[in-house]
């Protein structure tokens, strides 16, 4: 005797938030500042692993756990799997981003340190971020987003 198990679909928000994750992943070892690198003056540069930053990378790994955890259980429902929970994911992840991007418009590197040429990990992640928003949102409005 086997028992079925009806998986369901991943869905086009959750396939959003599994890419914006794994692209959060990627962002996380680029640069998000590089200060100096002039004439005689050697660059320095530090990733999503300083700070607040770190947050994003377990938003990313926590996103990702979030999707697979529903066919990690099988055929029972999991309640943790709901739109809030991206949301709150999502709404995390910004929260620390946003944070780290003020440390870094304030510190004595500047602004200058964070153009894409010179940060491109910290677009990358506003971009990745902006992406799991809306894959939260997407969740949200649609009549499948409560299973």
């Amino acid at each position: 005797m086997t028992a079925s198990m009806h998986r369901r679909t991943l869905g086009r928000a959750r396939w959003v938030a599994g890419l914006a994750s794994v692209v959060l992943l990627i962002a996380c070892v680029l640069p998000w500042y590089t200060a100096g690198g002039g004439t005689g003056i050697p660059a320095i540069s530090g990733n999503a692993f300083e700070g607040p930053g770190i947050i994003v990378f377990l938003v990313a790994l926590a996103t990702l756990a979030l999707i697979a955890l529903p066919y990690a259980a099988g055929d029972a429902p999991v309640a943790i799997d709901r739109w809030q929970s991206f949301a709150l994911l999502a709404i995390v992840g910004i929260g620390a981003y946003v944070v780290r991007l003020v440390q870094l418009v304030t510190s004595p590197a500047g602004p200058g340190s964070l153009t894409p040429d010179r940060a491109p990990g910290l677009w990358l992640a506003g971009f990745a971020l902006a992406a799991l928003a809306w894959a939260a949102f997407d969740l949200a409005t649609s009549r499948h987003g409560v299973r």
